[in-house]
């Protein structure tokens, strides 16, 4: 392929077109390996016969050509997998968005704490003030454990409760 290279750099338009189908004989099968679809070998293949021809000059006839032809090669693909690949994050990240939306809608409800307030104020009084202070007011369990002089774990256990009892009422 050596002798190809330096006869087409020469101006002979025969031995380049055969330099070009070695080249693309060579290569192929590299694509293949590397790319899911024939369309793509086909594309990627185009570029780097493409971009062999501009920069057939670089060429330095001292060393083997097949490495340089794979260097060029290996530069187009990653390119093209780049390219390829920032494109379906892109579709992935609006995905993931519309996932996102999709989530809030399903887990939104109608009940509010304001709407079922009454319920709430009808519970025992550790467990009316622990859900005013988590719901309304927006504090942790933590926090709420520290105001009533409660661990976490007993503030939770109480919501709970109240929670189960509040479901209770409203499936009613």
């Amino acid at each position: 392929m050596e002798e190809l290279m330096r006869q087409s750099l020469e101006g002979d338009k025969r031995a380049y077109a055969e330099l070009l189908q070695q080249t693309a004989r060579l290569l192929r099968p590299f694509l293949a390996k590397r790319l899911s679809f024939e369309s793509e070998v086909d594309d990627v293949l185009q570029e780097i016969l493409i971009s062999i021809h501009k920069a057939r000059h670089t060429y330095d006839g001292q060393r083997p050509y097949k490495p340089w032809a794979y260097a060029i090669a290996n530069f187009r693909l990653q390119d093209y997998l780049r390219m390829h690949y920032a494109d379906q994050l892109r579709q992935a990240a609006d995905i993931s968005e519309m996932e996102n939306n999709l989530h809030e809608d399903v887990t939104e409800t109608a009940i509010s704490y304001e709407s079922i307030s009454g319920e709430v104020h009808k519970l025992p009084e550790k467990q009316a003030t622990i859900l005013q202070l988590m719901h309304q007011d927006g504090y942790t369990a933590k926090e709420v454990a520290e105001k009533l002089g409660m661990t976490e774990s007993a503030v939770n256990v109480s919501a709970h409760r109240a929670y189960k009892v509040l479901r209770q009422k409203l499936e009613r």
